[in-house]
Order: structure tokens, then C-alpha cells, then sequence
């Protein structure tokens, strides 16, 4: 089964509500391609490797978290920028990407696929004066630091980097998928006991230990993994596309 491309752009721009956001990136139909789209490659990032697989399994469109034009970033499409444009426009592929829009959603996005990798209870959101993503809740059963990082790096398939920030057991948490070390702040506002993300900085063992909260990096690629490919079964499901997610391993 095939559909259009305007088709599936505006029904999956509408599931994500991308008019609700102000992104650092255009979310939705970045690279167009052919009229009409039956295969579709999903995977976190719009990589070389990724385009490549695209092109050798003769898919229409590619369906991303990390796409293109970022804010900040120079324009003129040469270098390794101009080799993956060419690559897609050359094999008449379209590039489709969502980023904040396929964090926050509610069923499919990140931060919510993260809770049922690892069997989490979401309480709410951590949206506050000082932070607008991701989300917070409790563990079924309490936790030690290792018992904790232990199951992360099972069922994300890499071990995190844990800032201790006190000796408690583990029970109230938050999390933010991605680049988002800066939630920390927002999670000792809370008062949990660990705050889980995809990366950390320099700061971030510093805040660990003066707010009282671990600071678990799971992985960027590793938390984000979850909203593409939910996304992707949803496309499988209701549009009757062909879905492929390719998970390119990366342990930043």
C-alpha cells in the first residue's frame, strides 16, 4: 500500500501537533521526494549510513528525530551537509523529521516510550518556570544507585555514567531524553531522587552533589531510540506502510 506524500506529511504533523512548537529545527517534510510513499526507513538520526541503507532497501522516505537546518548552523550545503542532500535527491527520497514535537507527545514521544522501556510510572510533567520537557514519576520498587543503573544499561544496551549525588535508596525520578543535562535543576525542584537524561556536561557533577539528586547519562541515541520507532509502528498500522527502523549504534 502506498499513500501520498502531502498525505502523510499532514496527517503525521497533525498527530504530533508540530504547530503547538517553537523548535530549533523545521519539523515535518525537511528534503522532498517522490509523489507517493510505500517503504519508509525510521532511525534517530539522518546520518550518511542511514540514507545509505535507505537507498539500498529502495525506500521513498526516511522518518527521523535528528534532521537538518538547525538554528545557528551555516546554510551553503557543501561538504558532508551537501554529499547527504545529494544522496537524497539523487535516489528521489524524502526526509521527514520531528524533533521536540516527537519528544513531548503523549503515546509516541520520547520521553514516554523511555517510561515503558523501563517500566516507570509517569506522575506528570516537569514543565515549570525553569524547564519546559520531559517528565517525572517513581519506580515501582525502590532502588539502590547500581540496581538502578543496572537496569538502564539492560535495557538500553549501554552503561550510563551515574553522578552520585547522595546515598538513598531510589524512588521518585526524572527524566528528559537527549541533550538535556540542564534539567537537573528543574528535578531537584521536584524533589526526586535521580534525574535520568541522554548526556551530561561539565556542571553536571557539581549540581548532582549540591542538589542532593543522581545524575544518570543513559545515552542520547539511547533514550531516543523510542519515539521513532513508535511512531513507525503507527505508520505500519494505521497507513499500511512499510516500516523499517534501523538502529545505527552510537554510545554518545
Amino acid at each position: 500500500m502506498s499513500i501520498a506524500l502531502t498525505q502523510l506529511v499532514q496527517q503525521i504533523n497533525a498527530w504530533l501537533n508540530v504547530e503547538q512548537f517553537q523548535d530549533y529545527c523545521p519539523n515535518g517534510l525537511q528534503v522532498e521526494g517522490r509523489d507517493r510513499v510505500r517503504r519508509v526507513v525510521t532511525g534517530v538520526t539522518a546520518s550518511q549510513a542511514l540514507i545509505d541503507r535507505a537507498v539500498a532497501t529502495q525506500a521513498d522516505a526516511i522518518l527521523v528525530h535528528h534532521g537538518y537546518f538547525w538554528k545557528g548552523e551555516a546554510a551553503p550545503l557543501i561538504g558532508y551537509k551537501g554529499r547527504r542532500i545529494k544522496s537524497l535527491m539523487q535516489a528521489d527520497i524524502s526526509l521527514l523529521a520531528y524533533h521536540l514535537p516527537l519528544d513531548e507527545h503523549p503515546l509516541w514521544g520520547n520521553n514516554q516510550q523511555l517510561a515503558i522501556i523501563m517500566g516507570w510510572e509517569v506522575e506528570g510533567s516537569m514543565a515549570g518556570e525553569s524547564w519546559q520537557y520531559g517528565l517525572h514519576g517513581c519506580l515501582p520498587t525502590p532502588l539502590s544507585a547500581q540496581q538502578f543503573a543496572d537496569r538502564l544499561a539492560q535495557r538500553l544496551g549501554q552503561p550510563p555514567l551515574h553522578l552520585a549525588g547522595h546515598q538513598r535508596p531510589l524512588k521518585r525520578i526524572a527524566w528528559c531524553t537527549g541533550a538535556a543535562h540542564a534539567g537537573l535543576v528543574r528535578a531537584a525542584e521536584l524533589g526526586v531522587d535521580a534525574y535520568v537524561t541522554g548526556e551530561a556536561s561539565e556542571q553536571s557533577l557539581h549540581l548532582a552533589r549540591e542538589l542532593g539528586v543522581d545524575f544518570f547519562a543513559a545515552g542520547h541515541h539511547a533514550t531516543e531510540r523510542g519515539g521513532v520507532q513508535a511512531l513507525g509502528q503507527v505508520l505500519a498500522e494505521q497507513l499500511g506502510l512499510e516500516v523499517e527502523f534501523v538502529d545505527l549504534p552510537n554510545p554518545v
